[in-house]
């Protein structure tokens, strides 16, 4: 078992990419720290550099400092020395007023890449049923990086329960996230002012996503949609379609081949173009390893491939 793989916890069923150690309910801040690997701290040191074979000549750098983990001391990379450092332990603690006093659960938590990005996720206890029984919760995601990749990322992510598929909540010229970037100090409060944390966000997302069970699409708009959100030509009438992979997954996924894709608001949808995509980005996009496919799905292209998809989607809508 891989490194990253042992640097994860989760509460209830497994996660969807299928990483992480399993956890009893309710447990403490302090027990997520060590069962998701994240009990350790970014430290840092000087850059130095040899400026001759023998070794004797090292010189520093002060323009850059390496961070690094203190229980292995293991490198995670070179950074100004303006760069804020957030903590592991700052990632969870985030989450205590919210989960002690705010009605949130935390579902999963962990490191990625060696601790180069760390992550912590919780269920909002906010949940919606479309047409057809699709169940869709609400959960609150904490990111950062320490390797410049990654702003510290507090962002609405809702999950489709049927199929685990994830989607970031965004609502028209509302991303539903808040990015605080190493520049400037993390400070968990003002973040939590600027994301709101009442009901009207997710309201705003469902009434969305409703109105997207109740649009049909003829078959041409779904291949016009597939072809726009995965950037292939577009087909004039009387020519022959050159279908690439992903868009032959996509289009069986979207066909009856996916996950809920025969439920009554998603059959013929654009409710389900959306989910075609997300559950390609999520479940099938190839992808080096599990966890490279969940770092792709929510920090790198898989996500915005998801997005884009929504925002063609609501197009629709309009």
């Amino acid at each position: 078992m891989s490194h990253l793989i042992e640097s994860m916890a989760f509460v209830g069923a497994t996660p969807w990419h299928g990483l992480g150690n399993p956890l009893s309910p309710q447990q403490p801040l302090e027990v997520w720290l060590t069962e998701a690997g994240m009990d350790w701290r970014i430290e840092q040191s000087d850059v130095l550099f040899n400026v001759a074979d023998d070794g004797m000549h090292i010189r520093p750098f002060a323009d850059s400092k390496v961070l690094y983990r203190s229980d292995s001391l293991a490198p995670l990379s070179v950074v100004s020395p303006r760069y804020k450092v957030v903590q592991p332990s700052e990632v969870l603690e985030f989450y205590r007023d919210l989960v002690s006093a705010g009605g949130f659960e935390l579902e999963t938590a962990g490191v990625l890449k060696g601790g180069r990005k760390l992550w912590a996720l919780a269920k909002t206890g906010q949940e919606a049923i479309l047409k057809g029984g699709d169940r869709v919760k609400a959960y609150l995601l904490l990111a950062t990086s320490c390797d410049g990749t990654l702003c510290t990322t507090a962002q609405f992510t809702s999950v489709r329960v049927v199929c685990n598929n994830t989607l970031q909540m965004a609502v028209k010229d509302r991303s539903g996230a808040v990015k605080v970037p190493h520049s400037t100090v993390f400070d968990p409060q003002q973040v939590k002012d600027a994301l709101g944390l009442g009901l009207s966000a997710w309201d705003r997302f469902i009434g969305n996503i409703k109105q997207l069970s109740q649009r049909t699409v003829s078959p041409e708009e779904a291949s016009q949609f597939f072809r726009e959100v995965l950037d292939e030509p577009l087909v004039a009438e009387g020519e022959d379609a050159v279908t690439s992979k992903a868009l032959q997954q996509v289009s069986a996924l979207y066909s009856g081949g996916g996950m809920g894709s025969l439920l009554a608001g998603t059959r013929g949808t654009a409710w389900g173009l959306v989910n075609a995509m997300t559950e390609y980005v999520d479940h099938r996009r190839r992808a080096r390893s599990q966890d490279y496919r969940l770092d792709s799905a929510w920090f790198g292209q898989g996500a915005q491939l998801k997005g884009k998809a929504l925002e063609h989607a609501l197009a629709l809508v309009e």
